[in-house]
């Protein structure tokens, strides 16, 4: 076989090629592009599975705190219905209170004119509140139900106020303010 070659191109052998120290060879160099090409694969699939974990727990978390959300409007709930029973008998607490006063007063001002408080006078009091015998889900209940709680538990009778200022005694006010009482015979 004839080869036809040019002086100036330089030919290329197939053969058997010498090594320069300090450069790597083509086997080395290509065994080193695939142990990194495996690194880099085995770096990427465990990148994958850590993202998929990930990616599970999110979605976990999420569903854990929509029923979070849930929980929370029930509590809600719950405590307004609470809040709204002792607001009730605080409210009925609050006229009871007011009548009372308005009761002492009117008295106050009997006893200021001089004119005898008398036992047998109607008491215009409201019966005892209704909540001294009365627990938390009770009151619950009783707003679940619709009912008013004060209303739905049992009234108290009162005690029989004690006879007021004996009629058989005249009250004397002393110009300096003290009040004595002196027997009518």
């Amino acid at each position: 076989m004839t080869m036809i070659s040019e002086p100036d191109v330089p030919a290329i052998e197939l053969a058997h090629r010498e090594t320069v120290p300090g450069k790597p060879s083509r086997a080395k160099m290509i065994g080193v592009i695939a142990v990194g090409a495996v690194l880099v694969t085995a770096v990427n699939v465990t990148a994958a599975v850590y993202l998929y974990r990930g990616v599970n727990d999110l979605r976990t978390m999420e569903a854990r705190l929509d029923q979070l959300g849930q929980f929370e409007q029930r509590i809600g709930a719950h405590i307004d219905t609470v809040n709204n029973g002792f607001q009730s008998r605080f409210e009925t607490l609050d006229r009871q209170l007011q009548a009372n006063f308005g009761q002492i007063n009117g008295n106050i001002a009997k006893l200021e004119q001089g004119q005898p408080v008398a036992a047998s006078e109607p008491t215009t009091s409201a019966p005892a509140p209704a909540m001294l015998n009365t627990t938390v889900a009770d009151a619950s209940a009783a707003e679940e139900s619709g009912a008013d709680p004060v209303a739905a538990q049992p009234s108290f009778r009162r005690k029989v106020a004690p006879p007021g200022p004996n009629p058989s005694y005249q009250r004397i006010q002393q110009p300096d303010g003290k009040v004595y009482y002196k027997k009518i015979n």
